[in-house]
């Protein structure tokens, strides 16, 4: 299933701070082809790999890898 990026914000540790040893966290905001929305948190990192932005349509893999769709 295709997801369109809708916003990609900063995740909220509240008053904790990130979990040692995690990377820098988004909160990534996904709606699916039927109107659906659905909310991740994903690391920057993988984003940054990947090369999406918001806007841009997305896929995961089996293993839950998120990947831009070309």
């Amino acid at each position: 299933m295709q997801y369109i990026v809708k916003r990609i914000q900063e995740a909220d540790y509240g008053c904790e701070e990130r979990p040692q040893g995690c990377g820098p966290l988004v909160l990534l905001c996904l709606r699916d082809e039927a109107g659906q929305e659905l909310n991740l948190e994903v690391p920057d990192a993988e984003l940054l790999a990947q090369d999406i932005e918001e806007g841009d349509w997305v896929f995961f893999d089996k293993d839950h890898k998120i990947y831009k769709e070309l």
